[in-house]
This record gives C-alpha cells, structure tokens and sequence, in this order.
C-alpha cells in the first residue's frame, strides 16, 4: 500500500471567463459584483428562444498559439490551453526535459467541442461526407483539451478528462489533488473548460427548459436564490490551477497560493437532471470533504455554492447546507458567483476554485448580485448584491452536476504548521 501522504499547495492560476481574460480582470469584476451576461454574438441567435449567454469577450487565439494549431482546435481546447500559459506562467513553473515526467494534465470537460460537431454535422448533411474535415474527432473529444495541452507545453506525466457535467472541473482538480498527494508525481495542472455557446448548445437546454429566457434584462437573469430566478445561464471559460506537492513548491521556492485539502465526491443515484430534493447526496460530498480535511464545520468562513439559479438546486443546495453545518448555516458567508459568470459548465467547478484561492488571498467574499427578492426556502447569508470584507482561512467549494454527481473542495489558507 502506497503510505505517501503529500500536502498539495496551489502555485498558480489562470482564467479567461465572461468578466476578462485573464484572473486579475476577473477577479475585479467578481468583486464590484459585474456581470459577465449579454447578448449572443458568437452567432445569429434570432432562431433560438434563450438569445443571451456569458461569452468570452475579446478572445483570440494567436495571441496564445500560432495559426495552424488554433484552427485544428475547438474553441474549448483553445481557452484551456490560453488558461493553463497563464496558470504556469503566474507559477514561475519551467517545463523542459529535466522534469516534464513529473507534470501532468486533467483537463475536464462536461461536453467538448460541440461547436466544432455541430459545425461539422452541417456540413455533412449539406454538403456530403467527403467534406467533413479529417480533424473533426480530435477536435470535438472532450478529452483533446488536456491533450493539446500537453503537447503545447511539453508535459509527459498523466493525462486524461473528467467528464462529470457540472462536477467536471472540480473532479479535476480532485483528482490531480490525489495524484499528488499519494506521491504518484509532484506537479499537475488541473482545471475545466467549456465553449458550447452556438444553436445546439443553446438549444439542449433551452430544451430541458433549464436555462433562463429573461432576453429583456440579460444581466439580470442569472440570479440565485432570488424568488424570481427562471433558471441558469449558459457561460464559456476555462480555468486552469497549478498543484504542487509541498515539498516540491518549496524546493523551487514557489509563491504558495493556498493548501487543497479535502475532496470529497458523491453520486445522487435518483434523476438525470433533478438533484434530491432533500439534498443528502450533496450534503454527504460536504461532510466527506470536511471529514477528510479534519476540520469542523464552524471552521469554514465561505462556501462558493454551486448556485445555478435553478429552482430546484437552489433549494435543494440550500437544505444540504443546512444539513451538514447546523444552526452555524446561518452565520457561514455563502455567495454564488455564476450570478455574475453564468453557469461555466464543465469550467465552473474550476472556476469557482480560483474564487475561493482568491477570497483566501484577499480577505474579499464576492457577492451574490441579483438577489432583490429572496426565496424563503432559501433563508442562509449569500453575501447578497455587494462584496464583503472577511478573514477567510477556510473556503468550501460546491459543484453538482446532471446525473447527480456532487464533488466538493475544501481550500485553506497556507501556514508551515
């Protein structure tokens, strides 16, 4: 039996999300409450019922690759490999020949590259099979991402996808937390990333009827825990961490971010789409987070909640949370950040990790903007409309997804104890 037990630190991050490019510019819409949501530009969306979405603004990818290897990936591929240069780039991680066994990339992905499926099966049904292009496979895999990366940036440890839905980024970074910690390499880059924002992607959801149709007030239509909520709102991103085995961090004297040290994940085992209404599969990823990091529940001084603003995950997120922390809900600051991202898909687990670094960091909890009318079932502090200045030690993270996956995070702030 493998006895390692390494302390896993987190070195660096990046984010291109629907507030900026890059993690300081999102970070600073996160904290003057600024959404992210507008109208649709990626393409035409007069034919589809839902016409907002949370796009990344202003992305491109030569500045981050050259031409022939942008146009042989899917959007999504592309933002990941944008995010994980940021990410190794903050760190001060140099890859070459030396170390590049000891690295390796989970890239998750609740979907992958539909755009370029979709793109493709048009062409397909208008034009026949001979114009289908040769790169349609590796570029629609949700797995490419972390394999793009790898190959840009010259990394041979493990590589692979979750695929979890709206779990999949958090089970990334949960899974490369392990690798590390049970010794198998030092270092991994972990993270999400989505780019389903075109007529099909739309129009899945539009289809479960999940997705806000507020196409009067874009900017108002994620709104979690209000009592007017209609559902959540389709987001593009990609979020990518840096992890370090401590010792390893501190060899190369890295600039330590925060600690992971607990991931804990569930199943629902009840609906496809719906979570429990009692909240017990989330509650339970909660307590065998907290159980594993060995810290009580009146030690978390934030929870980024899953928040979609959905009717039934709202409630049912709410109740979780009540369930595991007691009367201590009431006094624990919780915000849901996809009020302002959207909802990253496969990304937001990832993203949401970022918030809770950064919170650590900062001593900022963003807020929950849009939340005007309150839904008494949901009755706990969500840091309503404005951020809010709080020492923050220990951060929960929420990610819950269709098929009743739930996987938490549990972050805190670094100390040499």
């Amino acid at each position: 039996m493998n006895s390692v037990n390494n302390r896993v630190v987190v070195t660096g991050m990046g984010i291109l999300s629907p507030l900026g490019l890059d993690t300081d510019t999102t970070w600073e819409g996160l904290i003057a409450g600024r959404s992210g949501i507008d109208y649709i530009t990626l393409f035409d969306p007069e034919n589809v019922e839902t016409k907002f979405a949370g796009e990344v603004k202003g992305f491109d990818p030569l500045n981050y690759m050259e031409r022939k290897e942008a146009r042989r990936m899917d959007r999504f591929a592309q933002m990941a490999l944008a995010a994980s240069r940021e990410a190794v780039a903050r760190s001060r991680l140099e890859i070459d020949h030396r170390n590049d066994d000891d690295i390796g990339v989970i890239i998750g992905s609740g979907i992958g590259g539909l755009t370029t499926l979709f793109e493709q099966t048009k062409i397909l049904l208008e034009q026949g099979p001979d114009r289908v292009s040769p790169f349609l496979a590796p570029m629609m895999i949700a797995d490419i991402a972390a394999a793009q990366v790898s190959i840009a940036l010259g990394i041979k440890g493990p590589n692979f996808c979750t695929t979890s839905a709206c779990s999949s980024g958090s089970d990334a970074i949960g899974a490369a937390y392990e690798i590390i910690k049970h010794g198998d390499v030092p270092i991994m880059l972990a993270g999400g990333t989505e780019a389903i924002i075109n007529p099909l992607g739309i129009t899945a959801f539009s289809a479960l009827k999940a997705i806000s149709t507020r196409n009067d007030a874009p900017q108002l239509a994620s709104r979690p825990f209000d009592a007017e909520r209609d559902g959540f709102v389709i987001s593009e991103g990609a979020c990518v961490l840096v992890l370090e085995s401590l010792e390893h961090a501190r060899k190369r004297d890295a600039n330590i971010l925060a600690e992971i040290v607990a991931y804990g994940a569930t199943a629902d085992s009840f609906h496809v789409t719906q979570p429990l209404e009692s909240g017990e599969g989330a509650a339970r990823a909660m307590q065998i987070a907290l159980r594993k990091a060995g810290i009580a529940p009146e030690e978390v001084d934030y929870i980024n909640a899953h928040g979609t603003s959905t009717p039934l995950n709202d409630v049912t997120e709410t109740r979780a949370i009540k369930t595991v922390f007691g009367d201590y809900a009431y006094k624990v600051p919780i915000s849901s950040t996809k009020s302002m991202l959207g909802h990253l898909i496969g990304a937001a687990g990832a993203a949401e990790a970022f918030i809770c670094i950064m919170a650590i960091r900062h001593g900022i909890i963003p807020p929950t903007i849009n939340l005007t009318h309150p839904d008494p079932e949901c009755d706990l502090d969500y840091v309503p409309n404005v951020a809010r200045r709080a020492k923050v030690a220990v951060a929960l993270s929420n990610s819950f997804g269709f098929g009743g996956h739930n996987s938490v995070l549990v972050f805190r702030e670094y100390s040499e104890a």
